[in-house]
């Protein structure tokens, strides 16, 4: 895939968003920032967000929601790459905000489920019902991992339910196109799993000893990140390590489409046939611009 470069300079993108005007939303994870990209490639900050905001969509009103994992990774340089590293000391949890696109002005809509604080909240997913999915990653401490789980939600700060708990590091999610199926990339694990959908906010309970079901296991070490749907069913996924994008079909098979970045983090489709992708890099802090062979699923809300 021939990829041309939209921006650079940016300081862990993620959570991209196409938008009808041809520019990007999305997050810049170490500036703290909600950022809108315009087609020349220029930078405009949209609100300053605070903590680590990592995923982000819009939602029925037509704000931004942003899932802010709270700061939970210290940057570090490596020969040039920007790579997130340890939990800092200082982390106490994350939340999900909303962004008002003609103000500005952010909202905390969650910090906690059944009293329990939000870790790390990380990407985030709309259904048609205008509830959101999303996951949250846990995050590392001295000792080892927090686990992280699958939420569900309301926009209206009425309802937050925890899906599934305890998992390892889940990141990236999204729906199918019958909206049947929430999928979840592991990171740690280069693992996607398919969570199937019993009824809005409701998963259908899984297989004895089981969180859900495998669809495929990446070999080696490859680490996942966040996703994107295509309208015909399969489930890109940002890949780290083996930089790229590896799209899996639903009976498992996969294919990689290579990105320059080992730290490739994120991807959104858009346009008038859905096949522009936009891809954050985020090791070398670049946006970067294609076409996909296939079109992608079109999201249920758009700016």
């Amino acid at each position: 895939m021939d990829l041309t470069l939209v921006a650079e300079g940016l300081q862990f993108p993620e959570g991209p968003v196409a938008m009808a005007d041809g520019s990007v939303l999305l997050v810049e994870i170490q500036r703290r920032t909600l950022t809108r990209i315009t087609p020349d490639g220029a930078r405009e900050t949209v609100a300053d967000l605070g903590g680590g905001p990592n995923g982000a969509a819009i939602g029925p009103d037509g704000a931004v929601y942003v899932t802010n994992n709270g700061g939970s990774f210290e940057f570090f340089d490596m020969g040039g790459l920007n790579i997130p590293g340890p939990t800092p000391a200082s982390h106490e949890g994350g939340s999900i905000q909303r962004v008002d696109l003609s103000t500005g002005a952010v909202t905390t809509l969650y910090e906690a489920c059944d009293g329990k604080r939000l870790v790390g909240p990380n990407d985030i997913v709309f259904d048609r019902q205008g509830g959101l999915w999303f996951t949250d990653h846990g995050c590392s401490t001295p000792d080892g991992r927090r686990y992280g789980a699958l939420y569900y939600a309301r926009t209206d700060g009425s309802r937050i339910v925890r899906a599934r708990d305890h998992l390892i590091s889940p990141n990236g999610v999204g729906l199918s196109p019958a909206e049947d199926v929430v999928y979840v990339a592991d990171t740690m694990l280069g693992r996607l799993w398919a969570f199937d959908v019993a009824a809005p906010g409701e998963l259908v309970p899984p297989a004895p000893l089981q969180p859900g079901r495998v669809v495929c296991n990446l070999p080696g070490y490859q680490l996942l990140d966040s996703l994107a749907v295509e309208a015909d069913g399969r489930v890109c996924v940002a890949t780290i390590i083996n930089g790229g994008i590896t799209a899996f079909s639903p009976d498992g098979a996969t294919e990689h489409v290579p990105v320059p970045d080992v730290i490739t983090t994120n991807l959104c489709f858009g346009g008038a046939d859905m096949q522009d992708v936009w891809i954050t890099a985020s090791g070398t802090g670049k946006l970067w611009r294609g076409r996909w062979n296939r079109p992608g699923l079109r999201l249920n809300y758009n700016g």
